[in-house]
């Protein structure tokens, strides 16, 4: 009878709790934002991290560069994806996010990296200069990350993800120009992942058609994650040439998205999700070029040669001028003598006649 009675009370509690309803989850999703009180400057109190070493994103400047002739080109395997297999496009809450199929991975680095997803970071309308990486403190219009993991060490990108050497993330800085075809094939579908957490599946396309030309041409450091966790455990290669997308792309990039789900009371646009740039503690950046002269200063540097060049050559005219001066002055130096002589036995003979 006791036993009956306690499982009758046990059964009568499940039924009341299953009545209770339930704390909503939060609607503006994850506990970090790009600003705000949850925003950058917040990140280290729930992200020790991200206050930490080896930070990411940073200024690509030209102190920091030393070329690396062992760096070689990557090999992209297994990227051109057919158009009969799907991509899934999704909104998380930060980013627009392609999740990638298994079997693309890259190789020119010490393990085999296999790629996971790629997602942008872009600023605003008003404001188009939102790539996380800057070049010579110049900022680009956006930047799309390819994020891959270790996985000849690691099952997941999860579990890499907090590992030295774990990820491998190739980023591409994108400049307003042209039309880009490549690049439209995720932006065309933008409207369908307006709000945080819609997914639509998507044609499949070559990834390799959204890097840039040479992409043999890069930046290499270690650095981190650029959002929360920021776990500082990603080799980077960021190439050094652009890719272009129209102002009309760029400019769905910048309006189509919100940071909120569809039914959030307080919507807030996906705009200005990139992170600043952090400070680099005296790391190297090696990049795998020849580094040519920073155009920001080629038009000083150019007038500097012309004009030292200039100034050669006035120096060499005066040298010249000089030199001709002396010579003809002592030419005319002879000159004289000569008429001395010449003009000697003519005051003899004059002295003569008078004596």
């Amino acid at each position: 009878m006791p036993h009956r009675s306690l499982h009758a009370g046990a059964v009568l509690l499940l039924l009341i709790l299953k009545e209770q309803p339930s704390s909503p989850a939060p609607l503006n999703g994850f506990n970090w934002t790009y600003s705000g009180p949850d925003g950058e400057k917040s990140w280290p109190k729930n992200y020790p991290s991200c206050g930490g070493l080896m930070q990411s994103p940073i200024d690509l400047h030209g102190d920091i560069l030393q070329y690396n002739a062992s760096l070689v080109p990557l090999e992209f395997q297994g990227y051109n994806v057919s158009a009969n297999e799907q991509f899934t496009l999704i909104n998380d809450g930060h980013s627009v996010k392609l999740e990638l199929p298994a079997g693309l991975h890259i190789q020119g680095l010490p393990s085999r990296y296999s790629a996971k997803q790629l997602h942008l970071h872009w600023g605003n309308q008003n404001d188009p200069h939102g790539s996380e990486h800057i070049v010579g403190g110049k900022h680009f219009a956006a930047e799309l990350h390819i994020v891959h993991y270790n996985s000849d060490l690691y099952p997941s990108d999860i579990i890499a993800s907090n590992k030295s050497g774990g990820l491998a993330v190739l980023a591409v800085l994108i400049e307003m120009g042209s039309f880009n075809p490549s690049y439209d094939k995720i932006f065309s579908h933008l409207q369908h992942v307006k709000y945080k957490d819609q997914k639509v599946h998507i044609p499949g396309f070559s990834i390799e058609e959204l890097l840039p030309e040479r992409p043999a041409e890069y930046y290499r450091y270690h650095g981190s994650l650029t959002t929360p966790p920021c776990h500082p455990t990603v080799i980077w290669t960021v190439f050094r040439n652009t890719v272009q997308v129209s102002r009309q792309q760029l400019l769905a990039l910048e309006t189509a998205l919100y940071f909120t789900r569809e039914n959030d009371p307080a919507p807030r646009e996906m705009v200005n999700n990139f992170r600043g740039v952090q400070k680099f503690d005296e790391r190297r950046v090696y990049i795998s070029f020849q580094q040519e002269q920073d155009l920001t200063y080629a038009g000083l540097s150019l007038g500097i040669v012309l004009s030292g060049a200039l100034a050669g050559v006035l120096g060499v005219c005066v040298i010249l001028a000089v030199s001709i001066w002396l010579v003809r002055r002592k030419k005319s130096k002879k000159g004289g003598d000569n008429k001395g002589v010449i003009y000697k036995p003519a005051f003899k003979k004059e002295t003569e006649a008078h004596a």
